[in-house]
This record gives structure tokens, sequence and C-alpha cells, in this order.
């Protein structure tokens, strides 16, 4: 094996730890600020990620700091148990000699996982939002290219102007506050967006971990039941973010698709939230989402706040 690269001068790496969490999330909101104009991390976000259990914080994350101060994070994510392998990575504008050390890192470190999971190449993806810190054109020559273009699309919200929407004929809605219907929301999730571009099946444990589960408020994920067909639809939300109201996924099985359950779920989504005191709503969507999910949150009101891109790195082993 090679020797580990050493990283520019007058910068230092190391893994992180738990109680990074803070910094890391100061660190972010810089690049929040730099990219949308606003700090939009929240700290149990970080926590999160640095406690998932496929992580081993000692070889899949590294903080690079210029003296005491922390300019750039990364972290290797293995999703899949297979070639795919996600990566985290962010940094300040300046430090683009770092970014790309941290860069030589997380592929080195990508490929490792990949070889233990067996499989004959890694797949590297990582998400960077289309004005990002990082310099893109420093890493076209180490193979990464853009395959894929993600909006955040957001609306305002108000009591006054979305009302709790009455259901189509036939349709009902319950929440996952039971444990039975926390693993139906997987089932349909699952089933809903097999697929999608960059899906991966995940066993509900898998799952369980990768949103969170533990700390999510149940009673904001709702189940959508058709007469005489059965639970044909799942809309999982958040509460925690300090910016918005977030709506994490939007599935109904293909079968069900073209009754309106899409737009019902949105418009409870909607009134859901603006009772809650929430003023501002958002969710993200594959721009090439081939249901149409776009156009439909279009239609309702919500418009781009900004854009993020999947960069794709494939590595042989």
């Amino acid at each position: 094996m090679t020797a580990t690269p050493l990283p520019p001068a007058g910068l230092t790496v190391r893994p992180a730890t738990r109680d990074d969490a803070p910094a890391v999330r100061d660190l972010l909101n810089r690049v929040d600020l730099l990219e949308i104009g606003r700090a939009e991390t929240d700290l149990h976000e970080v926590e999160a990620d640095l406690a998932h259990p496929g992580v081993d914080l000692r070889r899949d994350s590294w903080l690079l700091a210029d003296g005491e101060h922390l300019v750039g994070y990364g972290l290797v994510r293995d999703r899949s148990g297979g070639e795919r392998i996600d990566l985290d990575q962010y940094v300040l504008p300046d430090y683009q000699a770092g970014a790309l050390h941290l860069f030589a890192l997380m592929e080195r470190r990508a490929v490792e996982r990949a070889a233990a999971n067996g499989a004959a190449r890694a797949v590297l993806h990582l998400l960077l939002n289309t004005r990002p810190t990082l310099d893109t054109g420093a890493i076209r020559p180490r193979g990464w290219d853009r395959v894929r273009r993600y909006h955040v699309m957001a609306r305002r919200v108000d009591t006054r102007t979305d009302p709790v929407p009455a259901p189509p004929p036939g349709v009902t809605l319950r929440d996952c506050r039971r444990e039975e219907d926390r693993r139906i929301a997987h089932r349909l999730q699952e089933e809903s967006f097999a697929s999608h571009f960059d899906h991966r099946p995940r066993t509900f444990e898998q799952w369980w971990q990768d949103i969170d589960g533990a700390r999510l408020d149940w009673s904001l994920t709702w189940i959508a039941a058709l007469d005489g067909v059965g639970d044909v639809a799942v809309l999982r939300t958040r509460d925690d973010r300090a910016a918005h109201g977030w709506a994490d996924r939007i599935g109904v099985l293909p079968a069900a698709r073209g009754r309106g359950l899409g737009g019902h779920l949105l418009r409870h989504f909607f009134a859901h939230y603006a009772t809650l005191g929430r003023t501002r709503v958002a969710l993200g969507v594959d721009t090439a989402n081939p249901t149409g999910a776009l156009a439909l949150y279009e239609r309702h009101g919500m418009t781009v706040d900004f854009a993020v891109d999947t960069w794709e790195l494939v590595l042989p082993l």
C-alpha cells in the first residue's frame, strides 16, 4: 500500500470525534453562508452523521485545520454494502489545496470500503452546491463529473391560505406513531422509489439508522390508504430544522399514481406545518424524476431555492 499523502504546508488533518460536532456544524454553516446566503445546518444533523454505526470515525472522517481553525471536513459513508460509496466534503474557498488533499484521502478510503464489500469497482458520489466553495475544475482531472441535478424547492405557508385539504374519495391518512406503521412507511418508500436514480435498497434497520429514526417525530409521517386497495403512499417530514419544515420523501406506489395522492399529501404537508406555526417549508427533488414530481411541486406554488449536483467518480479495484 502506498504511503498516506501529507497535507499541504501549514495545514493539519486528523479524524473527527463526536465532540467535534459543534465545530463541524459551524464550518458547514460558514459554507452555507457562502453558497446560499444563510446558515442551514443544524447540530443534530452533524451529530447523527458522526454517530452513525456504519461510520468508523478513525478511518472514515477527516478534519482539515489551519492552526486552531477548522477549514475543511470530509466523511465517507457506505450505505449500499456494494460498490456505491457516498462522500461528503466541505471546505472554505481559500483552501483548495487542502480540499484536494481530502479528496485523495477520501477516494482511497472509498476504494477500501468497496473492496471490503466484494465489489469489482468503487462508484463514488458527492453532492455539491451548483455554486460551491470547492473549485470543481480541480476535481475534473481526477475523473469526477456531474451526473444529476437536484432542486431544493421552498414555499411560504399560512393557515389562512393553506387550509387542511379534504382527501380524494376513498383516501384516508394516518400517522406513523405505531411501530408497525413505521415498517409500512419503509416498505412504501422502498417500493415507490425502487426505479429512481441513486436508489439503494435498504433494510428497515439500515433505513432507520440513515434517517436518524430514533429522533424523528413520527406523528409527522403519514401513510395514505385507498379503499379496496390498502396502503399506497407515504409522506415523511421533519420539524427539527431551524430554517423550515422539511419533507424528506413523498412516495406513491406506481399502481396508485394519477389519482391525486401526491398533490393531496403535499397540501396536507403545507397545512399541517402552517398549524404548527411554520411560515416556510421545503423539500428536495430530482429534476429528471420520471414521475413528474418537479412539475407537481411547481403547480403547488413551490419555487427553486437553490440547486445541488451529484458528482460521480468510478474507480477500478
